[in-house]
């Protein structure tokens, strides 16, 4: 008999959604979290449409909208300095739902305390510092100077980009090569609707802006660029010198002309790492752990909440947890793929610079605003597009 059915390591998005969704199932979960208090730092904070019925279907869209969520039900697109669509996202996405945004520190802290009511035991200020792979896993956990050793049928490896679990399950880790990289930062005293999302392109410089607000006033702001770009500017920007390039590649200047930076400003590779098949050795990793796709696309969130919906099912089919966790692997391995494929497409056709990016566009760009259907709609489907040669090919006018 083990000590849990399962122990995750890690109590952000991933960790406490399944916590909760196994708890409220009568599984006996342990939610190790090594942060007492959540502190603001740059990543992702917005869910797609595509992600939206995952957080319906886990019990978590109410429990968020009623706290810090914050839902956005339109998209502005840019090309350059020019706006090329509003788009009703409840009107025309696959499931009719929006963005929904947040502050992380407070999704984080809702979700954790959702869990405990479900019944799972969550410890903050704790650590995974050891995890042993096998038939009856176990994993070490120090807090407040003590050590002990828990047993599970299942561990759960949900701590991020550099994951712990990961490397302790000796998972094999595969990268694409670095392309983009992406800078964040948190605005106050934002000035422009906070109802709608704004993505801008500027393929002439290989560059992307986002804005997500949160409401009242506050908003998360990114500027992508390529990696070569990057390495000519001298160290971290400042909050100054990352405004003035987003509105230097065309994102609108009434936006950020009297917002103020609120927090940090940090600036991470986009490259996708995953792991092939995401469990072994009653090891199962999820989120950013299993697969941390290109943050310039934003659909790391969405990502996560599928696997928590995807596992939680697999696991409530059987008995047979080993065989619910290949199963559950072989499906991220195909949806997550597929996002992987289409992300892949996107950076391609926006941002690719030189003389082989512009005659794409060019030839491409007067068909799309004839028949939008040709571009994939990797906001509002994610990895319910199909994905294949056809499309890309409907995508780049080659058909």
């Amino acid at each position: 008999m083990s000590d849990y059915d399962l122990v995750t390591v890690g109590g952000g998005l991933g960790g406490a959604a399944l916590a909760k969704a196994m708890a409220e199932r009568g599984a006996r979960v342990l939610v190790v979290e090594r942060e007492r208090q959540f502190r603001d730092r740059v990543r992702g904070e917005v869910v797609n449409p595509w992600g939206v019925p995952e957080l319906r279907a886990l019990g978590l869209l109410n429990p968020l909208l009623e706290t810090c969520g914050h839902p956005l039900p339109w998209l502005d697109t840019f090309l350059g300095s020019m706006q090329v669509g509003r788009r009703e996202l409840q009107a025309d996405t696959l499931h009719h739902t929006p963005f929904v945004a947040y502050y992380h520190p407070a999704m984080q802290e809702v979700l954790l305390q959702a869990a405990a009511d479900a019944g799972a035991e969550v410890r903050r200020g704790a650590r995974v510092v050891g995890v042993r792979p096998g038939p009856a896993p176990a994993a070490t956990v120090e807090q407040d100077g003590r050590t002990t050793e828990v047993t599970a049928r299942l561990l759960v490896g949900v701590d991020g980009r550099s994951s712990s679990a990961r490397a302790w399950g000796r998972f094999e880790v595969a990268q694409d090569p670095d392309f983009l990289c992406i800078t964040g930062l948190l605005l106050d005293d934002m000035p422009g609707p906070d109802d709608t999302a704004t993505v801008g392109f500027n393929p002439a410089l290989g560059e992307v802006s986002l804005l997500f607000p949160q409401g009242k006033g506050r908003a998360r702001a990114y500027r992508v660029r390529q990696q070569a770009a990057r390495r000519t500017e001298p160290g971290e920007p400042d909050g100054a010198t990352v405004i003035a390039a987003i509105v230097a590649a065309g994102a609108p200047a009434e936006l950020y002309e009297s917002t103020r930076v609120a927090g940090p400003i940090a600036t991470f590779s986009g490259a996708d790492h995953w792991v092939p098949h995401p469990y072994r050795d009653g090891v199962v990793l999820i989120g950013d752990a299993a697969a941390a796709s290109d943050p310039a696309w934003g659909q790391g969130m969405s990502l996560t909440l599928r696997d928590v919906r995807v596992l939680r099912d697999r696991l409530l089919a059987t008995d047979d947890w080993d065989a619910a966790c290949h199963a559950y692997a072989t499906d991220h391995d195909a949806y997550y793929g597929r996002l992987r494929r289409v992300a892949g497409w996107l950076a391609e056709f926006f941002l690719r610079t030189g003389v082989e990016g512009d005659a794409l566009r060019d030839r491409a760009l007067p068909l799309i605003a004839a028949d939008q259907t040709r571009l994939p709609d990797f906001v509002g489907s994610g990895p319910d597009l199909d994905a294949d040669e056809a499309m890309r090919r409907r995508f780049f006018a080659e058909d």
